[in-house]
């Protein structure tokens, strides 16, 4: 079938986006039936030095391209080819909530957190890629959006810089940076971590203290303890840097793994309280609203199953009012699937996580284009996909 009369008979075709003539037939098709004809001939990782690319091919001539969880992405690549291609070739890429089911129950002895979700994170963003090429729309359209055009975002950026903490002069010049491209909101990420949790000495008052003269009284900034103190001390540190730097929010500030510890840190401090970074899946994002209560929801589309699962995170997060203030790391194409994703959502918080293009990973030379970013804020793509144009000849040559 060519790619003409896909769009012509596909249940997309009346519209480009919209119904078919026989959408009053509340006969369901068998779960193995292909009514738009089109396949999933390819699925190919491509692991690079500081990233995990993934192209799914289709019978039309047309490609998706995601990105999986960027830590260890050579065993990401293992568990892509082992686990989830075997459930993908031959399929119809528009059956994507379908093969997400697949490919993690499945695979779900593998790791229900960490390595599956990650794979299949890439490659279901990969699908929504393919899908709003194959219709020629952005994908937050097919997703039911866009409530926005443009997405205000806050600078992040962390303390470790190639195996070494920075100074909290070092790190006051990179706010500045920030706040010199126009960001409004910066957050800084201490990258304790809970293998030296209640850190001694404790870098956080220090840093903080640079980072506030730096940028100004007028800036928001937030931080980031990583995971990084006992409770206790988490809300001494927290009361601490709200008197002296007026602080705007935290995130993570006790390990990931007790809900318990973080509630009581939400129930104590008077700044809101950010997490879901490390939750990969619904069933975890809706224990740690339940059992800690946060503030703030930091799905991520790279980590939490990709797309179709942070949808469902986001639904889950609106029916308790909580917001989602997406973790996003990743300056290609993450961020091009989190846009998409955001700007489909009614309870998108009005700041987005972005680093900026973080030149040093050499990402974004890999791509034709690259998104738009003006006064604080980054536009939504309106091209098909998610509107960057892999470059694959730079992408197969960086391939490890």
């Amino acid at each position: 079938m060519n790619r003409k009369t896909f769009i012509k008979n596909s249940a997309f075709g009346a519209l480009g986006l919209g119904i078919s003539s026989k959408a009053t037939n509340l006969n369901r098709p068998s779960p193995t039936a292909n009514p738009t004809g089109v396949t999933i001939t390819r699925v190919t990782p491509y692991v690079l030095k500081r990233a995990i690319f993934v192209k799914i091919e289709s019978s039309e001539g047309v490609s998706g391209w995601g990105e999986c969880d960027s830590d260890y992405p050579a065993l990401i690549s293992q568990v892509i080819s082992r686990i989830c291609i075997p459930e993908l070739i031959g399929k119809d890429p528009f059956q994507s909530e379908a093969l997400w089911n697949q490919m993690y129950f499945k695979g779900y002895d593998a790791g229900n957190v960490g390595l599956l979700p990650g794979a299949i994170a890439g490659i279901d963003n990969a699908l929504w890629d393919l899908k709003g090429k194959l219709v020629k729309q952005p994908v937050h359209r097919l997703l039911g959006g866009a409530n926005t055009e443009k997405i205000k975002v806050y600078g992040s950026f962390g303390r470790n810089k190639g195996g070494r903490n920075q100074t909290p002069e070092e790190l006051a010049k990179v706010a500045l940076g920030f706040v010199e491209r126009g960001y409004t909101t910066i957050k800084v990420r201490m990258q304790i971590r809970q293998l030296n949790v209640d850190p001694d000495p404790d870098p956080t008052f220090e840093v903080v203290k640079a980072v506030r003269k730096a940028i100004g009284d007028q800036v928001g900034l937030y931080v980031d303890f990583n995971n990084g103190y006992t409770p206790a001390k988490a809300i001494g540190i927290t009361k601490k840097l709200i008197e002296h730097f007026n602080i705007a929010a935290i995130e993570e500030p006790v390990s990931q793994q007790n809900y318990r510890d973080l509630r009581q840190v939400v129930e104590a401090v008077d700044v809101p309280v950010m997490a879901g970074e490390h939750e990969y899946n619904k069933w975890v994002m809706r224990d740690l609203i339940l059992e800690a209560n946060i503030d703030v929801v930091n799905a991520d589309v790279i980590k939490c199953g990709g797309i179709t699962e942070c949808k469902k995170v986001a639904a889950i997060a609106q029916a308790f009012d909580k917001p989602i203030m997406t973790h996003n790391t990743r300056p290609t194409l993450a961020t091009g699937a989190n846009l998409q994703f955001v700007a489909s959502i009614g309870n998108a918080s009005r700041l987005q996580e972005y680093g900026g293009k973080r030149e040093r990973l050499g990402l974004h030379t890999l791509f034709e284009n690259y998104f738009e970013f003006k006064d604080g804020y980054l536009h939504v793509p309106q091209d098909p996909g998610f509107g960057l144009v892999p470059i694959e000849k730079a992408i197969k040559k960086a391939t490890l």
